[in-house]
């Protein structure tokens, strides 16, 4: 199937499996896809891509200017948050002190807030990034002392299950601490975005209350990672 069928089947399925009120925006993963299918892409109508490494977002900004917009959805080291903030509007892998700190710093430097979403790790998965839920109040201390740094929501990586039954819990545990955070009232944070669901998972998500997902390899197909 092409891009554009490919598209209008999640088009179909975001509105089909959304909870009640949510009216889901699609990031369309663009990890390893080359510049003229982004473009294609672009054509049929996505607004907002998302990339895992600083440095090919850093490519495809140069390349495609303004006519998309460009959200780091992959862990973020300190020393490449300098490629990003600036030019991504989100910045979904907020996860760790000196992280806050770095964003910080580089989004006061160049006078533009950053907006970011909290990274919860709530499988506790060793080998994922990702905030556990018992250093959440902690680490939202934190943030309330920062000035440049937005935090707009919550994203989580839920862990891989040939069935995507079988992790239903971790989004409907994310919506739990989403909408407990939502009736509080910080400073620098509201809950506005809900991320969370990819290609194998994304229709679980939504009807777990996901409002924005992470689509790329039901779009494009599967990547080639020796690239």
């Amino acid at each position: 199937m092409s891009i554009r069928d490919n598209l209008e089947q999640v088009n179909e399925n975001m509105k089909k499996y959304a909870s009640k009120g949510e009216n889901p925006k699609l990031i369309a993963v663009t990890k390893t896809v080359e510049l003229d299918r982004i473009k294609e892409a672009i054509e049929c109508g996505v607004t907002d891509i998302g990339e895992n490494k600083p440095q090919e977002l850093d490519m495809k900004y140069d390349e495609l200017k303004d006519s998309v917009n460009y959200h780091m959805i992959g862990h973020l080291q300190t020393n490449k948050v300098k490629n990003v903030v600036g030019k991504a509007c989100l910045i979904h892998s907020l996860d760790r002190i000196s992280l806050l700190d770095e964003i910080e710093k580089r989004a006061k430097a160049i006078g533009k807030p950053q907006d970011c979403l909290i990274q919860l790790n709530v499988a506790e998965e060793e080998q994922k990034s990702g905030l556990y839920i018992d250093d959440l109040e902690d680490f939202i201390q934190e943030i309330e002392k920062k000035e440049f740094v937005k935090v707009k929501g919550l994203m989580n990586i839920a862990p891989f299950a040939e069935n995507p039954e079988d992790i239903r819990w971790n989004f409907k545990k994310m919506r739990q601490i989403y909408d407990k955070m939502k009736d509080k009232d910080y400073k620098n944070i509201e809950m506005k975005y809900l991320s969370m669901g990819m290609s194998h998972d994304y229709t679980i998500a939504l009807e777990e209350g996901a409002n924005m997902i992470r689509v790329g390899s039901f779009i494009f197909g599967k990547r080639n990672y020796n690239k």
